[in-house]
């Protein structure tokens, strides 16, 4: 396959995806890739972000995607990844960033519950969260169409015993998003926002590897990682003020 022609919302963007080696990232690479846009994905696992650049590489023969071995825990290291970002392929602007960072840890009941399990989904959830949206922020604002899109999940909004750390970590990336969405609202003034900030939200991820394993499971409710690639190439095709400061959910609304 080649590149995307270039006649939709995407074609010409520049936009960058945190967490780019796991399935959902190899996913959305491949999807916004097809669509033309420059893609620089970012991964602390070399290893798996190079499997996925070229994956979208050979699928769509000219298409510009570029991997980039970021610690996005590091705040540093992340604002020089948006810099790098935008110098390099932006032209003064970056018109998205997609947040796959993830994680999950939890217990049976709510006084299993781990802090340790906090401890590391605090980092995982939120701060790469916090550290990409800031360092993005300017880039976002100074584009035509830039989007901030979070992937979150169902648990956020109805907690069970079990997931509280991991639901509470949701919540607040979430609340941290729609801050975002906030200020693009205000940047925006009297015309609306020109950038916006939309959570995505799922009950759970399945991709083929997960089929392979558990071939008698139904997976009943969760979103494939293509139909999530899908999704997050949607929000650029609806305007920044549908989308801006919102949740939209690919599962039942709990």
């Amino acid at each position: 396959m080649s590149a995307g022609s270039g006649t939709g919302a995407l074609d010409g963007a520049v936009v960058a995806v945190a967490g780019a080696g796991g399935p959902a990232g190899r996913a959305t690479l491949l999807r916004l890739a097809g669509a033309g846009a420059t893609v620089v994905g970012a991964d602390a696992d070399a290893e798996s972000l190079a499997e996925a650049v070229d994956a979208a590489r050979r699928a769509h023969s000219g298409a510009t995607v570029i991997g980039d071995t970021v610690d996005l825990l590091d705040p540093a290291a992340t604002r020089a990844w948006a810099a790098r970002t935008e110098q390099d392929h932006g032209r003064g602007r970056i018109d998205g960033l997609v947040h796959l960072v993830g994680g999950w840890r939890g217990g049976k009941t709510f006084a299993d519950t781990d802090l340790a399990d906090w401890d590391l989904l605090e980092k995982l959830l939120i701060r790469t969260v916090q550290h990409t949206s800031l360092a993005f922020h300017d880039g976002l604002l100074r584009s035509d169409r830039g989007r901030y899109v979070l992937v979150s999940a169902a648990g956020a909004s109805k907690p069970t015993a079990g997931n509280a750390a991991y639901a509470a970590a949701k919540a607040a990336a979430e609340a941290w998003t729609l801050a975002l969405g906030d200020d693009f609202r205000k940047a925006g003034g009297d015309e609306g926002p020109r950038a916006a900030a939309a959570i995505l939200v799922i009950k759970a991820l399945v991709h083929d590897a997960m089929r392979a394993e558990r071939p008698n499971a139904k997976f009943a409710g969760f979103t494939d990682a293509g139909e999530l690639a899908d999704a997050i190439a949607g929000v650029w095709d609806r305007p920044a003020g549908e989308v801006n400061g919102n949740r939209l959910w690919l599962t039942p609304e709990s």
